[in-house]
């Protein structure tokens, strides 16, 4: 290592250690009307008294790692067969959903299909023409998330 990196990395050290010393040090500043400040930074106002505050040593308080409690006797269980017939019922009714939402899509991309062949006289800047179809992009494009987040949905559930 060079002369120069080590110089650089005493400074950088050094830097870090007063960082963490200023850290350390709270002032509290009282005003004319006595209305008392608090802040790591002493105020350069002269018409604040500011003095270091005395915080003590720092304390830490370990983390407690928590145990899974059971469940106590009498709990309300879904049985297998309530489960899966539930599972059921949500499948049939995402697959409904899924089935909605392709349909919707595919009006929303003719929508935007006649919107882009429709050029009208006032719109010689084709920035117009993308403003005007805009909506209908995010149309599409809503209907295509939807079908993504039901698929997904669907997925969890896995197949029957």
């Amino acid at each position: 290592m060079s002369s120069f990196s080590r110089i650089c990395l005493a400074a950088v050290l050094l830097a870090g250690f007063a960082a963490a010393r200023a850290a350390d040090v709270m002032y509290q500043c009282i005003d004319e009307q006595g209305h008392r400040t608090f802040s790591n930074v002493k105020l350069s106002d002269t018409s604040r008294k500011c003095t270091i505050m005395d915080l003590g040593p720092a304390t830490t308080v370990p983390s407690v790692p928590t145990a899974k409690t059971p469940s106590p006797a009498g709990f309300p269980t879904v049985g297998k067969d309530d489960q899966k017939k539930r599972d059921d019922d949500r499948r049939r009714i995402l697959e409904g959903e899924l089935s909605n939402e392709r349909q919707n899509l595919e009006q929303a991309k003719k929508e935007l299909a006649a919107q882009e062949a429709i050029r009208s006289g006032d719109e010689r800047n084709y920035q117009k023409v993308l403003d005007r179809i805009e909506p209908y992009k995010n149309k599409a494009a809503l209907h295509e998330r939807n079908i993504e987040a039901i698929e997904r949905e669907l997925a969890k559930l896995g197949r029957p």
